[in-house]
């Protein structure tokens, strides 16, 4: 697994959903690691490698509870940079 296969989840999942839609970064780590309940804990730091990079080419907004983040930490939620909140 590399960061280019978890960036591509982050903005595949994206894509499968509606415009405005957050996801979550436990779901990015399931589509890695191939839905394998025991492996997607594991693929939590690749996923947080690469909503960084996502983040910092300004691809991705982060936000928790309605509220931007000014860059990943604690509980986040994923988005199109692009869209509203």
């Amino acid at each position: 697994m590399t960061v280019g296969v978890a960036n591509a989840a982050v903005l595949t999942l994206l894509a499968e959903r509606a415009p405005e839609t957050t996801i979550c970064p436990s779901e990015v780590a399931r589509k890695i690691a191939c839905d394998d309940a025991a492996d997607w804990h594991l693929a939590m730091p690749l996923v947080h490698e690469a909503v960084d990079q996502l983040f910092d080419q300004k691809i991705i907004r982060l936000s928790w509870k309605g509220n931007l983040l000014p860059a990943r930490s604690g509980p986040y939620r994923i988005g199109r940079a692009n869209d509203s909140q």
